[in-house]
């Protein structure tokens, strides 16, 4: 074979294996955090208002 050749099929693997470790890495990660987050009361008026808008939306 010659030198070009092996550079081509080298520069090929590379990028099927490249683009493999993302499709592995994009089943491996968690898309959203399964933890429940606990939100404090509000306290002031204006984390109220700012709660209650929140809210609406």
């Amino acid at each position: 074979m010659s030198d070009f050749q092996l550079k081509l099929i080298l520069s090929m693997l590379g990028g099927v294996v490249f683009s493999f470790v993302f499709i592995i890495l994009a089943f491996a990660l968690p898309l959203e955090d399964k933890t429940p987050t606990f939100k404090k009361k509000p306290q002031g008026l204006l984390e109220k208002v700012s709660d209650s808008i929140q809210k609406k939306k």
